[in-house]
C-alpha cells in the first residue's frame, strides 16, 4: 500500500508550533477545570544553572526559529505529553469532557497545546491500524490548526507484558525473552521492526527500551519488561534496540533512571526505596543508561523511587536535582530529553501535591512532564512558578528547544505520514518468528 501523505502547508512548518504496566489501569476522571487563558508576551529570560543548558547549535535552526515565535503560555504548554480518550479526532467523549472541558481529542489538542500526546488501549485510542493512523493524522492536524509546535505522539510499545497496540502490531518478544537468546542483534532487529510499525502509524516516539537491570526477583513492575539481570548484558541490549529505533526513524526513551531493577515495591502504587550506595549504582544500574547515551537516545524516563544514597532528600528520582540534574545531566553527560514517568502514580505523589509536583519536576531537571493527573492545575502552577521567578524562562527555553530538537530530528516538522497498510508485514512476522524461536 502506498504511503498515504498528508501535507500540512507551509503554514505548519513555520507557525510556532512510557510508563508501567500499572497505568493500563484508566485512572478516575479529574474535576472540570478551564483551560490556560490566551497568549501573552514572554518575560526577559533569567540565569539557569549552565549544566541544564543544551549543547549549542548553529543559530536559526527550524527548532531555534520556532522556540523564538512562542509565548511563555505555549512554551509552558509544550512540556506537557497528554491522554486523550476516544478512536476519533473528531469524535466526542465524555472523559475528554470531564478532564479538560471539551469533548473531542482534536479540540483538547486545540484548546491546550500540549507538546504531545500518549497513546492507550484503555483510553480507547486502539483499535486497528487504520484506525489509529487517522487518529494520529487528526491529532496533528489540530495541532497544526492551533498554530502549535508539531504534536509529538507517542506510546508504549515495549512488547511483551507492556504492549499498547498488541491488537494491531506484530506480536514480538519482550525484551526477557530477547535477552535469553544473549544476541544484542535481535534487540536492534526487533526494535528497528516495531519502530517501522509505529512510525506507519503516525507515531513517532516509543517510550522503550527498559534499561532497567532486574537484579530482584520479586521486583512487581519489572520483571520480565527488562533484557536481565547482568548489567553488562543489558546494555549491550539497551545500546542496540536503540540502534534499531533510530534506524526506523523513530525516537526511543530508555527507562527508568536511575534504576528501577532492584525494588520489591510498585512505584504506581507506592514509593520504592532502593539502597544502593553510589558505587553499587554505577556498577549495577547505571551501565545500561551510559550505553543508551552513547548510541544517542533521544530521551530517558525518570523513575518514581528514593535512592537515599544518592539523594538523602527523601524526594523520588523524579523531584531529585541531584538525580536529574546531577547524575543523568553532569555526570553521565546526557543532553537529550528527560521525561518523567506518569505523574498520576503514587510514588510521586505521596510528597507533594500535584500541582507542586510539576514544578519540582522541572526544578529538578524534567523536560516532558508526563500524564499529570489535573492538567490545567499542573500547567497554572509551572506558568505561576515562572511569573514569580521560581522557575527562569531560560530554564523553560532549554527543556522547550530540547522538546523542539528532537521533534526536528524526527521529521516531525514535515508533512504527514502513515502506512497503515505496511504493519504487520512477511518480513516483520519473520523476525519476530526467527527471535522466538532462538529464546532459550
Amino acid at each position: 500500500m502506498p504511503r498515504i501523505r498528508h501535507g500540512l502547508g507551509m503554514i505548519a512548518a513555520l507557525l510556532v508550533t512510557g510508563c508501567g504496566p500499572g497505568i493500563g489501569a484508566s485512572p478516575a476522571p479529574s474535576p472540570r477545570a478551564s483551560a490556560p487563558v490566551s497568549a501573552k508576551p514572554s518575560a526577559t529570560p533569567s540565569a539557569a544553572p549552565a549544566s541544564a543548558t543544551p549543547s549549542a547549535r548553529p543559530s536559526g535552526s527550524l527548532a531555534e526559529r520556532t522556540l523564538a515565535e512562542m509565548s511563555l503560555r505555549d512554551k509552558v504548554a509544550q512540556l506537557f505529553t497528554i491522554v486523550v480518550w476516544g478512536q476519533k479526532a473528531g469524535a466526542a467523549s465524555k472523559e475528554n469532557e470531564a478532564r479538560y472541558g471539551v469533548a473531542t481529542p482534536a479540540q483538547v489538542v486545540e484548546k491546550f497545546r500540549p507538546g504531545g500526546v500518549i497513546l492507550f488501549d484503555w483510553a480507547g485510542n486502539v483499535s486497528g491500524a487504520s484506525q489509529v493512523a487517522a487518529l494520529t493524522t487528526g491529532l496533528r492536524e489540530a495541532a497544526a490548526k492551533a498554530g502549535n509546535a508539531p504534536l509529538m505522539i507517542g506510546v508504549d510499545q515495549e512488547n511483551g507484558l507492556v504492549s499498547r497496540l498488541k491488537s494491531v502490531v506484530t506480536t514480538f518478544p519482550g525484551a526477557s525473552d530477547i535477552g535469553k537468546t544473549r544476541k544484542p542483534a535481535n534487540a536492534r532487529d526487533v526494535a528497528r521492526a516495531t519502530g517501522e510499525e509505529l512510525r506507519d502509524l503516525g507515531i513517532s516516539l516509543d517510550f522503550a527500551p527498559v534499561a532497567d537491570v532486574n537484579i530482584n526477583p520479586r521486583n512487581p513492575v519489572i520483571g520480565p519488561r527488562a533484557y536481565g539481570a547482568d548489567p553488562g548484558k543489558v546494555a549491550a541490549m539497551v545500546g542496540a534496540a536503540v540502534d534499531g529505533f533510530h534506524a526506523a526513524g523513530v525516537a526511543s526513551v530508555a527507562k527508568h533512571f536511575p534504576g528501577h531493577g532492584d525494588t520489591s515495591v510498585d512505584s504506581h502504587t507506592g514509593l520504592p526505596v532502593i539502597t544502593h550506595s553510589k558505587s553499587q549504582w554505577r556498577k549495577l544500574d547505571a551501565p545500561p543508561f551510559r550505553e543508551a547515551i552513547a548510541h544517542g537516545v533521544d530521551a530517558i524516563m525518570s523513575a518514581h523511587l528514593v535512592m537515599p544514597k544518592l539523594d538523602p532528600s527523601g524526594d523520588p528520582a523524579t523531584l531529585s536535582p541531584r538525580i536529574l540534574t546531577g547524575l543523568l545531566r553532569d555526570e553521565l553527560g546526557f543532553d537529550g530529553v528527560i521525561s518523567t514517568d506518569a505523574l498520576d502514580m503514587a510514588g510521586v505523589r505521596k510528597k507533594y501535591g500535584d500541582a507542586e509536583v510539576a514544578v519540582r519536576a522541572v526544578l529538578a531537571g524534567a523536560d516532558i512532564l508526563l500524564m499529570p493527573p489535573n492538567l490545567p492545575k499542573a500547567y497554572d502552577a509551572v506558568l505561576a512558578a515562572v511569573k514569580s521567578g521560581r522557575i527562569s524562562e531560560r530554564r523553560i527555553d532549554q527543556s522547550v528547544l530540547r522538546i523542539l530538537r528532537l521533534k526536528e530530528k524526527r521529521g516531525l516538522f514535515g508533512p504527514i505520514r502513515t502506512d497503515p497498510g505496511a504493519v504487520r508485514s512477511a518480513a516483520h512476522l519473520k523476525i519476530a518468528k526467527r527471535v522466538f524461536a532462538a529464546v532459550k
